[in-house]
């Protein structure tokens, strides 16, 4: 992905590591939410620390993988990162800093999260690309694939998702009124 072209670029210009950096730049990314008002939870400062001491630890135990199971492993990787992502932010314990940035700039844009988030990877992506990371294939389909995905799961793993018309139209309007109050209509 993108934001980890950015690590991976900033490690070798130093002697810190892809997953320290990670957690750099997601704290400094918590920066840009203080204008869109978007709000860190546990899951916000867990994604932040968690992520990147994850990503030094698989590095370290677990070989490169190469041919076409490299494939396989990217493109589910980028499957299970938007599923993921749907999870944890659908949880509502707080967006890591990164998918914050997209959720805050959603909600003050009014655009959907497959346009934001997309727009987010494309604006990484191209920095990147400037800054001479090493940018293949798969860092494309993640960049296409992963604002579709994201708006796909989210809304469909998250604990608050208003009902759908095809419930209204079934429950009539008891649905409406049981999810205003948190009661669950079944």
């Amino acid at each position: 992905m993108p934001w980890d072209v950015l690590h991976q670029g900033l490690a070798r210009q130093t002697s810190i590591s892809i997953g320290t950096w990670s957690i750099i730049v997601g704290l400094a990314v918590l920066l840009l939410w203080i204008p869109l008002r978007e709000r860190p939870g546990a899951g916000t400062v867990s994604n932040a620390i968690v992520v990147g001491g994850t990503i030094d630890l698989v590095l370290w135990l677990v070989p490169a993988v190469h041919g076409p199971a490299r494939w396989g492993c990217c493109l589910l990787g980028v499957l299970f990162n938007g599923v993921a992502t749907g999870l944890y932010i659908g949880a509502g314990l707080g967006p890591g800093p990164r998918d914050g940035l997209m959720t805050g700039l959603a909600r003050r844009s009014g655009r959907s999260l497959r346009l934001v988030r997309t727009a987010l990877e494309a604006t990484v992506l191209v920095l990147v690309w400037l800054l001479g990371g090493t940018v293949g294939v798969v860092t494309f389909v993640y960049v296409v694939a992963i604002g579709p995905l994201a708006h796909v799961f989210v809304p469909l793993f998250s604990r608050d998702a208003p009902p759908s018309e095809d419930d209204d139209l079934a429950h009539g309007v008891a649905a409406r009124q049981a999810v205003e109050s948190d009661v669950h209509v079944v």
